[in-house]
């Protein structure tokens, strides 16, 4: 995830001509409209703009709305989403860079300091790779940040239109779209050369793009608001403490809705039930938004996480089960195993016992074994040759040709225990994905395990390609990562659960999720690998590409 040192320079340099130009106060360009923009934003701000209407107001109507003074709890801090974008997309060293310099771009205004921290975080990056990162990392910050009766309003809307002057719009326009349901965004635009974004941002006035981009996208409903009082009007929805777009004037808007930023305050933050759309997949590797002071800190532990992960790895790795984790409790892993059945012998002598366990990390079967106290086979579709040569289990590739697979696992099984995850991918929140039914056509009797972690630094999964490898170690590099085991109530197999008039293996799976969500408290998804990979990473996840009567889930 290191830049090359090289790269450095470019957003040092992007950012010294950014401040010579504002020290030197010239102008990108002016619009020949600006005298009568000016006088429509002197009228705009003078005239007294309603309270907050009700949402029966707004059905059927047209939004037009402020995202940093409506979407968005104050007060709004630009920063973590630069950073976000800076670490996720470019790299921890320029995170660092953007870091060391924001005191210097606090001595900046508002609009400048935005664009200043846009440039030294875009520059050089390919456009899709900004655009995967705030289309799959930066939702959940946003989301965690979105105000409920600002989001209601938007939802009551017939059409949005979605207004930021600060955050880029290729860094807002996957949360808004997806998350929050508008059907255009307007935003900052920045300029790329060959799909490399060039860290200038345009200066156009965020109101002309809205305007052109409401035109394009509605026909003439502007022009029929502005020369008609019966006509559908458009509803803006702007920070009466800030800026007054030039777009919520009444030239484009009928009427304008305004919110205090004292009143704004006092707003609740939208809960986790009430999201628009649930949050089941997101990525990225920090787990907490870096504000200034505490991207510090993660910055100032770094060094102590590099020689924890060292300490870790080869306690995991070399050290008998039973003292492998009082070991690493010296080091800050907590572990819990939940007071729950403790599995049986297996049912024949040479033949081993089947856990069938929810996935979180690519640690779920090492911490299986050590909580089981024995040596495990763990089966996966896809590791890493790291992964795989430090694994201080056995493991076994899958093939995702389902009659080979099945053999394979049932021969396996006969050797010993045998460590299975359905979901075939990990979930990072408290959601199960769909289990692959082939485990329950094993014949065996299965022993459900509930996982749980914790984390609050760095994720220990990702869907970045070249960076599964490094999963394990991020899991290790946090503080105090934590795992939480539970044995449950062994299932019958579903050649028994046949035999007396039961479910097929389908019905097996389903039963172990039901039984596994209930015990975790998560909720149940239809959801699958491959729609994780296409939503956060644009593929099926799967490499090397398997062949083509591989790609239906199983």
């Amino acid at each position: 995830m290191a830049m090359k040192p090289s790269s450095l320079s470019k957003p040092l340099l992007a950012l010294f001509f950014l401040l010579l130009r504002k020290l030197a106060g010239r102008r990108h360009h002016h619009h020949r409209s600006s005298s009568s923009r000016n006088n429509n934003n002197m009228a705009a701000a003078t005239k007294p703009i309603p309270p907050p209407p009700p949402l029966d107001k707004l059905h059927g109507k047209t939004l037009v709305v402020d995202v940093e003074g409506w979407i968005l709890r104050p007060p709004v801090s630009a920063f973590p989403y630069f950073m976000l974008v800076a670490v996720e997309a470019g790299g921890f060293l320029r995170g660092l860079l953007l870091l060391l310099l924001y005191p210097l771009l606090r001595l900046l205004g508002d609009g400048a300091r935005a664009r200043a921290m846009a440039t030294v975080a875009l520059v050089g990056l390919e456009e899709k790779e900004v655009a995967r990162v705030g289309r799959a990392v930066l939702p959940k910050f946003f989301m965690e940040a979105a105000a409920a009766e600002g989001v209601a309003a938007v939802r009551a809307a017939a059409r949005v239109v979605a207004v930021s002057a600060t955050f880029p719009r290729v860094m807002v326009d996957g949360f808004l779209r997806e998350y929050v349901g508008v059907d255009a965004v307007v935003g900052p635009e920045v300029r790329s050369v060959g799909g490399v974004l060039a860290g200038l941002v345009d200066e156009e006035d965020a109101a002309e793009m809205a305007a052109k981009r409401v035109k394009a996208l509605f026909g003439g409903v502007v022009e029929a608001a502005a020369g008609k009082k019966d006509a559908v009007g458009l509803v803006g929805a702007a920070a009466s403490s800030g800026r007054v777009h030039y777009l919520f004037s009444p030239y484009y808007c009928k009427e304008t809705f305004a919110v205090s930023e004292s009143d704004a305050r006092g707003w609740r933050p939208l809960a986790r039930d009430a999201y628009p759309r649930p949050l089941v997949f997101h990525d990225g590797r920090l787990a907490f938004a870096p504000t200034p002071p505490a991207a510090l800190a993660m910055y100032t532990f770094l060094p102590f996480a590099l020689v924890l992960v060292v300490f870790r790895v080869l306690a995991f790795s070399f050290l008998p089960y039973r003292v492998c984790f009082p070991v690493g409790a010296l080091t800050g892993v907590h572990y819990r195993l939940v007071a729950g059945h403790t599995p049986a012998a297996a049912t024949a002598a040479g033949e081993g016992r089947l856990y069938v366990c929810n996935h979180r990390t690519l640690l779920d079967p090492i911490i299986v074994a050590a909580a089981l106290g024995k040596a495990v086979t763990a089966v996966t579709y896809s590791l890493s040759p790291v992964s795989e040569m430090i694994a201080p289990i056995r493991t076994a590739r899958l093939t995702r040709d389902r009659e080979q697979d099945r053999r394979n696992m049932a021969a396996l099984l006969a050797r010993g225990d045998l460590v299975v995850c359905p979901e075939g991918t990990t979930c990072r929140e408290e959601f199960l994905l769909r289990f692959s039914p082939l485990f329950g056509e094993l014949g065996a009797g299965v022993n459900p395990v509930a996982l749980d972690t914790r984390v609050d630094m760095f994720y220990g999964t990702s869907t970045k390609p070249g960076a599964k490898w490094m999963d394990p170690f991020y899991f290790m590099m946090n503080p105090r990562p934590a795992y939480r085991v539970e044995f449950l109530p062994c299932v019958a197999p579903a050649a028994a659960e046949i035999a007396g008039g039961g479910d097929s293996s389908i019905g097996v799976a389903n039963r172990v999720q039901r039984d596994l969500g209930k015990a975790l408290g998560f909720q149940l998804t239809g959801l699958t690998r491959k729609d994780k990979y296409m939503m956060l990473a644009g593929n099926e996840g799967v490499v090397p590409p398997p062949p083509a009567s591989s790609n239906k889930p199983v």
